[in-house]
């Protein structure tokens, strides 16, 4: 069972991650993003993510900016603009991401700290 539920873990939050980095491209760059490449922006995202938190995310206050700037540095390095779009598409995100997490655990379909969004 425990195989079954990080399944749906893994899958939801895949969803949640490219909705979000989805609706931050499509705000922040005014173009269509394509899904596919969402999808494949919030995969290696979350594998960058987890990567840098292995080696650096105990380390207090730093290891979480590492991690956040490594996460920014996958947006930037999958779409145009610099590091200041991609942290806005970053920020966007985060917030959308935020917004359906709490949306599914309101209706109990998730416990918010499930879905691996950073933060939350």
């Amino acid at each position: 069972m425990a195989l079954l539920d990080s399944a749906v873990v893994f899958v939801l939050s895949l969803l949640i991650g490219t909705i979000a980095i989805l609706a931050g491209v499509r705000l922040i760059l005014d173009t269509d993003a394509g899904v596919a490449n969402a999808a494949l922006t919030a995969l290696i995202g979350a594998i960058v993510w987890a990567v840098v938190s292995y080696f650096v995310g105990w380390i207090p206050l730093l290891g979480i900016l590492l991690m956040l700037l490594a996460w920014i540095g996958v947006i930037n390095w999958r779409y145009p603009g610099g590091w200041g779009t991609a942290a806005a598409i970053g920020f966007v995100a985060w917030i959308v991401a935020i917004a359906i997490a709490y949306a599914l655990a309101m209706v109990g379909i998730v416990a918010p700290e499930a879905i691996g969004i950073p933060g939350v």
